[in-house]
């Protein structure tokens, strides 16, 4: 009796060794501490592919991102977008991050070195203002950064900002010109532009020759408009040539342009060429001459002649229009 209870309770025992886990099976060993786990072979194992986007945003190269910031009432700043509309006596200023920061505005600004525009450099920022606007200043402003080695810089490509501005005046549909009459020279070797740019982006505007009287269709192949230039003549040929005009319409209202003259040239672009010519090749002392020195070539180029001659010190002249 005493035997089957002993044997009795060593099965019971075993029974919750195994339940347990106190005690491993006879086939395994223990795991020790620190030891990886090491998965079935049999089991298949799906292989971890990268994400596309992970792999498109390593191998593509990093995009440029716009410097320029536009400031807003109340000192408030946004990113200009590409095009934008503001009304004539209105204060402009940007600004382009950057401690050294490179400018680029409308060249009427320029030309008369307006007081109304200020461009100052700062320590983090290069900034832009332009006050009391008007329709004569719209164009494109662009800004971009520096890199410079000593006295000499280049333009950083990858940082650059730039917006085209429509100035909006009352009255006023085209930017103003200087003159009443303009000349447009057609060469067979390069574009033609009419600029006749308009201050309302939402404006209607064609092409007119005076005489015959009729409108010119830009038809994208000879003929393009860009609002940013004009038209332009793809590959100007003599039958352009004549008197032309452009005509906008925007609300309810139209305007026409100042006019142009389109003259063709039939010798292509290049550099001047000159010739010299003296009145005798033989004088006595005491007698005149004169010596002629022509230079043909484009027209509204500024020509410098310098002089040598025997017996003087050189001199030189400017002469031009």
């Amino acid at each position: 009796m005493k035997v089957w209870l002993l044997l009795g309770l060593l099965l019971v025992q075993e029974a919750l060794e195994d339940v347990t886990g106190q005690h491993p099976p006879k086939n395994k060993r223990p795991k020790e501490t620190g030891e990886n786990r090491i998965k079935p072979a049999n089991k298949k194992v799906k292989p971890k592919i990268p994400k596309t986007k992970d792999r498109d945003s390593a191998d593509s190269q990093p995009k440029t991102q716009s410097i320029m910031m536009q400031m807003m009432d109340k000192g408030r700043f946004q990113k200009p977008a590409a095009t934008l509309s503001l009304t004539a006596g209105q204060t402009l200023e940007l600004r382009c991050k950057g401690n050294k920061i490179g400018w680029s505005y409308p060249a009427y600004l320029d030309t008369f070195k307006d007081s109304r525009l200020s461009v100052k450099q700062n320590e983090r920022y290069g900034q832009l203002t332009l006050v009391n606007s008007t329709a004569a200043d719209t164009g494109e402003f662009s800004c971009w950064g520096q890199l410079c080695n000593g006295y000499i810089c280049r333009k950083d490509e990858a940082k650059t900002g730039s917006t085209y501005i429509f100035f909006t005046e009352k009255g006023e549909l085209f930017v103003p010109s200087p003159s009443y009459f303009d000349v447009v020279y057609l060469n067979p070797d390069r574009q033609a532009v009419v600029p006749c740019r308009v201050t309302v982006l939402s404006a209607k505007v064609t092409l007119h020759r005076e005489f015959p009287a009729k409108e010119i269709p830009a038809n994208g192949t000879d003929i393009v408009y860009d609002m940013k230039r004009g038209f332009v003549y793809l590959q100007p040929h003599s039958d352009h040539q004549g008197v032309v005009y452009c005509k906008a319409e925007a609300g309810g209202k139209s305007q026409i342009s100042v006019k142009y003259q389109l003259l063709y040239a039939e010798v292509p672009s290049g550099p001047p060429s000159t010739s010299i010519l003296a009145s005798s090749n033989k004088v006595k002392s005491g007698d005149d001459i004169s010596v002629l020195c022509t230079v043909l070539g484009e027209p509204d180029v500024e020509v410098e002649f310098r002089w040598i001659y025997p017996g003087q010190k050189e001199h030189s002249a400017v002469w031009g229009e």
